[in-house]
This record gives structure tokens, sequence and C-alpha cells, in this order.
């Protein structure tokens, strides 16, 4: 499996963003608001990182059902 390098950001309705960065063996998530200030950079290690996104995954089959 290749490891993405490249950020990712994913754009929300009210114009506000989630950008997610791979740095090294830790993540970046940094929020902007619509004006395209940063809100807030959260660090996280890998593992924090894989267990959000798996929680997330639980939320979005939840909601499927």
């Amino acid at each position: 499996m290749k490891l993405r390098t490249t950020p990712t950001t994913i754009h929300t309705a009210d114009g506000s963003s989630v950008t997610i960065r791979r740095r090294g063996i830790e993540y970046d998530l940094e929020t902007r608001n619509a004006v395209g200030e940063t809100i807030a950079t959260v660090e996280m290690s890998a593992d924090d990182f894989h267990a959000l996104c798996a929680e997330m995954d639980e939320l979005r089959y939840e909601e499927a059902a």
C-alpha cells in the first residue's frame, strides 16, 4: 500500500475546510473558516488518526442504515 504524500482538503457547505497532511509518522488536521483563516491545527499520531477514521466510517454506516 502506497502512502499518500499530498494533502487532502475537504470543503464544507459553508465554505470552511479541513486539510489533512501526513507529516512523517504523524498527521496534521488544519481547519479553516470560509475566509481562509486557520481556526485550528490538530497534530495526531498515526494511531489516533486511524482511530478517528474508523469512528467516521462507523458513523457513516450508522447513518446509512
